[in-house]
């Protein structure tokens, strides 16, 4: 199914955000475009039937649906969700599936995604959450922080958007580390999310 976008001709440019957990990231970007003049959060899926973003949608008003990983990996099935509520781009908040190429071929240069290191080093497949921070710590590290990037077929390899970083000292932990990246992605994905899409919209 081919998507219609409009985000060039519309006053709004709705999004999708994907969530896989507890939607810090997912409820502190509905919060930020609540009152937005230019971008709105139209809805929100997650993969989990026990994903704590659902909870934090239903709170913020936000429509929202579990689907299971076998219909996210189909793709078809979630890019005619996607286009009932007339989604224009996509936000991963914290989504562990693999985008399937059905999805991608239907939102090309439309997906956002965060990743909690600075590609492109600590990415690729397995590579997330704590994961990720233990490998920064077992490398003696000396910072780390955030890249936002457009999604594509492999995992962690789109063009990057923007990377913010923060220092690390010989006495961080995974824990420590993923605390101090937690901060930056709290801080300054919804930012980043505005700025692509105020970009794509040519106001930026």
């Amino acid at each position: 199914m081919q998507m219609a976008f409009y985000i060039c001709s519309m006053t709004t440019t709705r999004i999708a955000l994907f969530a896989s957990g507890t939607g810090s990231n997912a409820r502190r970007i509905m919060e930020y475009f609540a009152e937005h003049n230019r971008i709105e959060v139209g809805l929100l899926l997650a993969n989990k039937a026990d994903a704590g973003a659902l909870q934090h949608a239903a709170e913020c008003g936000i429509p929202h649906h579990y689907l299971p990983n076998e219909q996210f990996r189909q793709g078809a099935p979630v890019v005619e969700l996607l286009h009932e509520y007339r989604i224009d781009a996509i936000v991963l908040a914290g989504f562990l599936l693999l985008i399937p190429p059905a999805l991608i071929a239907a939102y090309p240069h439309r997906i956002v995604n965060i990743h909690p290191a600075l590609l492109p080093n600590y990415g690729g497949k397995g590579m997330y959450g704590h994961f990720v921070h233990e490998a920064v710590a077992a490398a003696g590290e000396q910072e780390s922080g955030i890249t936002i990037h457009i999604v594509t077929a492999a995992y962690d390899e789109g063009p990057v958007l923007a990377q913010h970083r923060v220092g690390l000292t010989s006495e961080d932990d995974a824990r420590t580390i993923e605390s101090k990246v937690r901060r930056l992605e709290l801080e300054h994905y919804a930012q980043e999310i505005e700025h692509w899409i105020l970009q794509m919209q040519g106001l930026d």
